[in-house]
């Protein structure tokens, strides 16, 4: 039977747990409060560690706290992660890992997940989500909820899809509340996913969302609404981008979640915050029924993370968007899924996610957001969130590292949101005599400035989807490079340091037969220093 929250009144007082946070003894003033919760929102986040959840359901050998941190969390210590978000399953909407009375556990043991032993935790007395809580004020590192909003993990209608919609009672029971069926499909969207029309998916959204500032000392809230970006029936049903309505819905939505963070966080007496996790458009976002500029012109979010598994704009725009409204703007560098192999592994080194991190940085984001990377020993945590250092260390930039990207699911059509490149080998980019190609890439760091010994080698790299043409010519914001062809076949031009603009570079190809044509595949800037000199 699905419990509907009775939010802001007496009764959801029956729902408080003993490990809840201490009160303190006079309730905190609303205008203290808020001044507490800007400082809070501005502290330093060089990583932000976005962890899934998953280890009670895959992982944990046993029910102690030590088995449940020992795989993600405990070797995190004395790294560059000042916080965690730290998501309850919510796979899909409603579902959780920790000891929810709103919601409903995640207790199945059917298929892939039947090593899943939440349930013997909780019995133990070991709630995942206050571990990460006492981890977080023994180790001084933020710990936020994350909620996905809609995930539809739950839509396929094979492997775990089914099993995962079978442990949701709130789906069975109530299928109306859904934006379609398996015979139903919406024009985009998983069809599982939940109406936010419906006043029942709000009122237990925000359900949630008390349930967890009421019995848990955390710092902040993350509503991560790429998990997944479908929101509204109507919309999703006719294939059309939402309307006034249906945005201002969801607004009011997230104005009630942000009064509950304020109510429980005057009788607690420190501020709850509020992250969002959203597309990096602010058209696209609207369309989605997410107004985002709403949300920080009447200060209802204090962070935001932009992107996911496609990335609309660059980042210089998400970050004039929150410095107009002192909101710290986070990139979510999620792993690349582009579908060549080669070019995958290419974008999943060491080195392509330090230049990740500095063209972020360079354009001044507040911090990093790495999203479904979880292996707790790999170097990106001791390193990515020092630039200075980072500069100094071997990087690669390339023109995209998704490419044109998806959302897991399926969501609104973006392509014709998308500002920034998209080049990779399953989006060629044509070449001919009469037709110049111009693609960017982004750089992070002055090198000409640096106040080091020596200078890095700077190669750019070019791919063909054949040998590159004879008489081929690169450029380099303007300026004609010299290439040859490297024994892989990529096209290889020697970079001065000083001919690298922060930020934006753009490369131009253009062919010098007239019967010539390409497809050019591939963009990769290498920054090598040589550490012996």
């Amino acid at each position: 039977m699905i419990r509907l929250p009775l939010v802001g009144t007496t009764l959801f007082v029956l729902l408080v747990f003993a490990i809840g946070p201490a009160r303190s003894d006079e309730p905190l003033s609303i205008a203290q409060l808020r001044a507490d919760r800007e400082a809070a929102a501005q502290r330093e986040r060089r990583i932000i560690f976005n962890n899934d959840g998953n280890e009670p359901v895959y992982l944990c050998q046993d029910t102690t706290p030590n088995e449940l941190l020992r795989h993600r969390t405990s070797p995190l210590v004395n790294t560059h992660v000042d916080t965690i978000f730290y998501c309850t399953w919510s796979s899909g909407f409603g579902m959780f890992t920790h000891d929810t009375k709103v919601g409903n556990v995640f207790k199945t043991k059917e298929g892939l997940f039947s090593k899943n032993s939440i349930e013997k935790m909780l019995d133990a007395g070991t709630d995942p989500l206050q571990v990460m809580a006492d981890f977080g004020k023994q180790n001084d590192i933020e710990i936020f909820w994350s909620f996905r909003m809609n995930d539809t993990h739950d839509a396929g209608l094979s492997g775990y899809g089914p099993i995962m919609l079978r442990a949701n009672p709130l789906k069975l029971e109530h299928p109306e509340w859904l934006i379609g069926t398996p015979k139903k499909r919406p024009k985009f969207g998983g069809w599982s996913a939940v109406d936010f029309t419906r006043p029942e998916i709000r009122d237990l959204a925000v359900g949630y969302v008390e349930e967890v500032c009421q019995n848990y000392d955390i710092n902040g809230i993350e509503l991560d609404f790429f998990r997944h970006p479908v929101f509204f029936k109507r919309a999703a049903q006719t294939g059309t981008p939402c309307n006034d309505e249906e945005r201002n819905l969801m607004t009011d939505m997230i104005r009630r979640i942000r009064k509950v963070t304020e109510v429980e966080g005057q009788k607690r007496g420190t501020p709850i915050l509020l992250s969002v996790r959203v597309p990096d458009s602010v058209p696209y976002c609207r369309d989605c029924g997410l107004d985002i500029e709403k949300w920080m012109q009447d200060d209802l979010i204090d962070l935001m993370t932009v992107s996911g598994y496609f990335r609309l704009s660059p980042w210089e725009d998400s970050v004039k968007l929150g410095n107009k409204y002192n909101v710290p703007v986070y990139p979510s560098l999620d792993e690349s899924r582009v579908r060549d192999p080669e070019a995958k592994k290419l974008r999943m080194t060491v080195e392509a996610y330090r230049g990740r991190a500095l063209a972020a940085r360079s354009a001044g984001m507040a911090g990093l957001n790495l999203f479904n990377s979880f292996n707790p020993h790999a170097p990106i945590w001791k390193e990515l969130g020092e630039p200075a250092t980072l500069a100094r260390q071997d990087h690669d930039y390339f023109a995209s590292i998704r490419g044109v990207g998806a959302a897991a699911g399926g969501a609104l059509p973006h392509r014709s949101y998308q500002k920034i490149a998209t080049l990779n080998p399953k989006a060629a980019v044509a070449v001919s005599a009469d037709k110049a190609a111009t693609v960017s890439f982004y750089n992070g760091v002055e090198y000409q400035k640096l106040d080091s010994v020596g200078s890095p080698q700077i190669t750019l790299r070019l791919q063909f989807d054949k040998e590159a043409p004879q008489n081929i010519q690169v450029a380099l914001n303007g300026e004609t490079l010299k290439s040859s062809t490297a024994a892989d076949g990529w096209l290889e031009c020697t970079v001065d340091p000083g001919m690298l603009k922060l930020n934006e570079n753009q490369v131009t190809v253009s062919l010098g037969d007239k019967d010539a044509a390409a497809k050019w595949t591939d963009l990769r800037c290498t920054v090598r220093w040589n550490h012996d000199r």
